[in-house]
């Protein structure tokens, strides 16, 4: 099934944050942002047990699983079994580092097989507390957590998750799966395959007014070509288009603060806010089916859905274009 037909809108809510990403986030502030979400509309939800060890399912589950099952949407991934001992030392997660160092102590099991796909989706329902999910993500099959070994990663989730879920696809326990990744290479490999073939696919930070010209050149173009969507995450590459002060999820270097200076720039000439434009380029491409930025606070959900409502005028993306600040190949909203 299309994701366009499965996804309730073009915003959805990122949870990645709360699961402690970069700072420890008291409940009752994690508690009122999924509300605020809800409150204001928003009808899809993206996590993985990979936030904080299973805390970012518990705290989003404590509040969707007192809404009525129907009214949303709700992807989550497999990749990482949530174990009940604790992990001692520091975790590694390759260039991700201690990115989730503020998170639950629980060990994980890193694993792509059949057996770990099966456990991993039975402990996400236990701590979302909802009885299905709508989506499952293969989770970080790439280069960024496996160096030279994420092919053999890949092999591993090929015989394993990627069978599983499409079985369960076929058998209507999901609607959809994909992958969830950070990097091109897995979705074009996986797209490549005869079977099984996905729905569509979760690109974290690939397809950002920062970082698109690598999509732009082989992934899109054979997404577009099979009718799989993609769901874009990390639409403000980490916060560096936010206002934030990371870029890929590390501490923005030097360019890429220039980058964001001359697209300040350009935006302020336009009066027009740099979060709308992050958004709408996003969204522009025929293959993206919706949008997850994260948010730790209830007034950055506010400031998503007036950013994908707010007008900009098409002088601003003609601007854009003439500035060499996106790529030729890039569609820009309203055919600009």
């Amino acid at each position: 099934m299309s994701l366009k037909n499965i996804l309730p809108g073009r915003l959805g809510f990122g949870t990645a944050p709360l699961g402690n990403m970069f700072r420890a986030i008291p409940d009752e502030e994690a508690r009122a942002t999924v509300e605020a979400a809800w409150d204001q509309g928003i009808r899809y939800f993206d996590t993985a047990p990979f936030y904080g060890s299973g805390l970012s399912e518990q705290r989003l589950g404590e509040v969707l699983s007192a809404r009525p099952r129907d009214e949303y949407v709700l992807s989550t991934k497999v990749g990482r079994v949530i174990l009940d001992e604790v992990e001692e030392g520091a975790r590694d997660l390759g260039e991700k580092g201690g990115i989730f160092e503020h998170g639950n102590p629980n060990k994980m099991l890193h694993e792509w097989t059949a057996e770990a796909t099966e456990r991993s989706i039975e402990g996400s329902l236990k701590r979302l507390g909802v009885d299905r999910l709508d989506i499952v993500w293969v989770h970080d099959i790439a280069q960024d957590f496996h160096g030279d070994l994420w092919v053999q990663k890949f092999e591993e989730a090929r015989t394993g998750a990627f069978r599983v879920l499409s079985r369960l696809r076929d058998e209507g326990v999901i609607k959809a799966w994909g992958l969830g990744v950070n990097k091109t290479e897995p979705i074009e490999m996986t797209l490549a395959l005869d079977e099984p073939k996905p729905d569509g696919f979760l690109l974290a930070g690939r397809y950002t007014l920062l970082d698109h010209e690598h999509a732009l050149q082989r992934l899109l173009p054979m997404a577009q070509e099979q009718g799989v969507g993609m769901v874009v995450g990390g639409p403000y590459s980490s916060g560096i288009l936010a206002g934030g002060a990371h870029f890929e999820y590390q501490k923005a270097p030097a360019e890429i603060i220039a980058k964001v200076n001359r697209l300040k720039e350009l935006t302020a000439k336009h009066g027009i806010s740099i979060k709308a434009a992050a958004l709408q380029f996003s969204l522009a491409h025929p293959v993206s089916a919706a949008v997850v930025p994260g948010a730790t606070k209830p007034s950055r959900i506010a400031e998503d859905i007036a950013a994908l409502n707010e007008k900009i005028p098409a002088a601003f993306w003609h601007d854009l274009r003439t500035a060499g600040l996106v790529s030729p190949a890039a569609p820009l909203p309203n055919n600009a």
